[in-house]
């Protein structure tokens, strides 16, 4: 892998897009994960005004990779501005006001939570004429739809989505992002046990890229039963989110009814 090369196509990448849309600058929310740590130093590295955006709800502990990674960022690129703004009064109060919190409306209170951040990240937007970046990697967006629908999945451009997990490591490493984030669990943070990814998706990562590699290949032959499992998994998911991977359909009129 090409590494180097890569990430200045990205960077390129970044540069014509901004330039084309008339926008003033990026803004990125960042969690301490490596997805959004890779996303948001590619996007620092343009130069262009970058907003780096935390926003934690109801979190008990101190997100320290979060903050380190902010100074990291902050330290190395003028352009880059670090804000936090706590959003759980405001999604203590949606719960207030939609109904108490049970088991049943656990999934749906995650995704609340997500498109929260979601509207917060278009509020500075908005003000500023910036990008909205995205952070979601090729397996979440394209494989499996591990994503909020108008949540993290709104934004304005995916500058990582056509790479793997796999490669997404590959270029932390060669950004020199904090070893700590490399190792860290991933997870969404949506959730009050902070349960992983993995134990969502009933796969690791690296399990979830073999199985979308394989569904490429015609004719593949499964030898071990775990092999099967993970390919059932992914299959599953992939179908049950496509609607998140799809333009949305729109009901075509006939012209001769018009």
């Amino acid at each position: 892998m090409k590494t180097k090369k890569i990430i200045k196509y990205i960077i390129s990448w970044l540069k014509e897009y901004i330039h084309k849309s008339q926008s003033n600058g990026f803004i990125i929310g960042i969690s301490g994960g490596i997805d959004s740590s890779v996303t948001s130093c590619l996007v620092s590295m343009t130069k262009f005004p970058t907003i780096i955006l935390e926003m934690p709800i109801l979190e008990n502990r101190k997100n320290c990779l979060s903050i380190k990674h902010a100074k990291f960022l902050t330290d190395k690129f003028s352009n880059v501005s670090y804000l936090k703004k706590d959003l759980s009064i405001l999604f203590t109060s949606f719960c207030h006001i939609i109904e108490k919190k049970n088991e049943k409306s656990s999934l749906a209170l995650a995704n609340v939570q997500a498109r929260l951040r979601m509207l917060t990240l278009y509020y500075y937007a908005n003000m500023k004429n910036y990008l909205v970046v995205g952070t979601g990697n090729k397996v979440e967006d394209f494989g499996v739809g591990f994503f909020t629908k108008y949540g993290d999945g709104g934004v304005d451009l995916h500058p990582i989505a056509d790479l793997t997990k796999s490669e997404v490591r590959f270029l932390a490493k060669e950004l020199n992002i904090a070893e700590e984030i490399q190792k860290v669990k991933p997870m969404d943070g949506l959730w009050e046990d902070q349960r992983s990814d993995e134990e969502q998706l009933g796969a690791s990562y690296e399990q979830l890229e073999w199985a979308m590699k394989i569904t490429k290949k015609k004719g593949s032959n499964f030898y071990k039963e775990k092999e099967y499992d993970i390919f059932k998994k992914y299959k599953i998911l992939n179908q049950k989110n496509k609607h998140k991977m799809i333009l949305i359909p729109v009901c075509k009129i006939p012209s001769f009814l018009k």
